[in-house]
């Protein structure tokens, strides 16, 4: 009863928490240069310039101020900053309604949900591949500590560590897509499938789809990697020292019984904290990774909408990331409590 009462409480507190997050970004977006009417603005100034006579009749901006303010009711900026914040909110459903600046044929719903799927691919792909390959590494390092194997293993994880994820992407394109004159043409240059997917047979859909993604999960993987290696090494061997350990092993049982049967539950604690980041991972993709292999999921998208200054879509990718990571955060309390049950939270 004392849990279920802390995740509601939690949950409630997502509401006010997601209206601060939202309100802070969306002032902000509302304030910074480079916005749509003044986009419109630049538009209209590049095309008034055949006509030299009308644009200095409008002035140094080549609009009259009757021209801008009409740009500013057209964009709802000449309401008050609380009315447009609840508009963006209620009326147009967290700008899910509204259509982009710079896609102005496809609301900001349509836009996210082109994209989702591939980001969702990569994203959950990237994940479970991450803690498949870093638990069982970070076990076998505690287990066999000071040994070759953790040495040796040890310099590669810091290595990978060392070099960023996107940094790490444009080495394996250079290295193995044939960008570089003499080296290896094995996997694609860019994008999440060939041209003539849709021809292929399964089969070859599977080993294209393949293809495709290696070298981007791979660079999802890279980022997480090293962290989470040393963590699940470090936390077992803070759990064998401790003295239920030796307990059970005073008692007659194996080394792999103290392990696995008492050890590695309690070891996953930490590692626990990681499980919520799903929820983003999967949805907001990695901007520098999709940029790097062109990949057209969310992370692209997203950098798309800063830099063209599309704040409808911007704001619709941070409401509903803000919205996936406080529920993540939750969601990793509530792996806390299966994973040790003498977690209590206070009321």
């Amino acid at each position: 009863m004392e849990r279920t009462h802390y995740i509601i409480r939690r949950l409630l507190l997502v509401i006010p928490t997601f209206i601060g997050i939202t309100f802070v970004c969306f002032a902000l977006c509302q304030f910074i240069p480079g916005g749509p009417v003044e986009q419109a603005i630049m538009a209209m100034r590049g095309v008034g310039a055949e006509s030299v006579d009308a644009a200095a009749a409008a002035g140094p901006s080549g609009i009259s101020p009757e021209q801008r303010k009409a740009l500013e009711q057209h964009f709802g900026f000449d309401k008050p900053l609380l009315q447009r914040y609840w508009k963006w909110l209620v009326t147009d459903r967290i700008g899910m309604a509204v259509d982009s600046y710079k896609y102005p044929n496809k609301s900001v719903l349509q836009l996210i949900v082109e994209r989702f799927p591939v980001s969702l691919i990569f994203g959950l792909t990237g994940f479970f591949l991450t803690y498949l390959v870093c638990i069982p590494l970070g076990i076998a390092k505690a287990i066999r500590n000071g040994s070759w194997f953790d040495v040796s293993s040890s310099v590669l994880v810091f290595i990978g560590y060392a070099i960023p994820a996107f940094a790490f992407g444009m080495l394996l394109k250079m290295f193995l897509s044939g960008t570089t004159e003499g080296l290896w043409d094995i996997f694609p240059v860019s994008g999440f499938v060939s041209e003539n997917f849709a021809e292929l047979s399964i089969a070859d859909k599977a080993r294209d789809l393949f293809m495709h993604m290696f070298l981007p999960v791979t660079c999802y993987m890279i980022g997480n990697f090293a962290v989470l290696t040393l963590l699940m090494k470090n936390s077992l061997l803070e759990q064998i020292s401790q003295d239920y350990v030796r307990t059970v092993l005073a008692k007659g049982a194996t080394f792999n019984r103290a392990i696995w049967g008492h050890a590695f539950r309690n070891s996953l604690i930490p590692i626990a904290t990681g499980f919520g980041s799903i929820f983003t991972l999967i949805f907001a993709g990695s901007v520098l990774i999709e940029k790097v292999f062109e990949i057209p999921g969310m992370g692209l998208l997203s950098l798309d909408a800063i830099v063209s200054r599309d704040y409808m879509v911007f704001m619709g990718i941070l409401a509903l990331t803000s919205f996936l990571a406080l529920i993540g955060r939750i969601f990793s309390d509530v792996c806390y409590m299966f994973i040790d049950p003498r977690i209590h939270f206070d009321a």
